[in-house]
């Protein structure tokens, strides 16, 4: 007997599911995974310069968000048509917004000085 996989429909699921994971749309995501991962890319940066941390950590963040849309996009789109859809600039467009949103929630983390750089780590 043979069993044939629908190499498309994977790939879809596997996209879409890191997309989930790295997107806004849950809601313990940003504290498990797109703060972490905002903030390395953040103290990377920081190890530059003090003022690049917040710099790099809102673009860290916005990374993994917009990142998260558009591959949860393409793994949808390969799982409902079994062929890929192009990524269009409105579908960009949207997803940046949507990231746009969440980084005022970043601002204020770092501003009310609830995330920092780690001076006492790296100095």
């Amino acid at each position: 007997m043979r069993i044939t996989i629908p190499t498309q429909k994977v790939r879809g699921g596997v996209l879409a599911t890191v997309g989930f994971l790295l997107s806004p749309l849950s809601w313990w995501n940003d504290l498990i995974i797109n703060l972490p991962i905002a903030y390395a890319i953040g103290v990377l940066f920081g190890l530059l310069s003090d003022d690049l941390f917040l710099p790099g950590m809102i673009g860290g963040y916005w990374f993994t968000n917009i990142l998260g849309f558009i591959l949860m996009h393409i793994g949808i789109s390969d799982i409902a048509s079994g062929e890929g859809r192009r990524y269009t600039r409105r579908d960009f467009a949207k997803d940046f917004f949507f990231s746009l949103l969440y980084t005022g929630i970043i601002l204020a983390l770092v501003y009310s000085g609830i995330l920092r750089f780690p001076e006492e780590f790296f100095r």
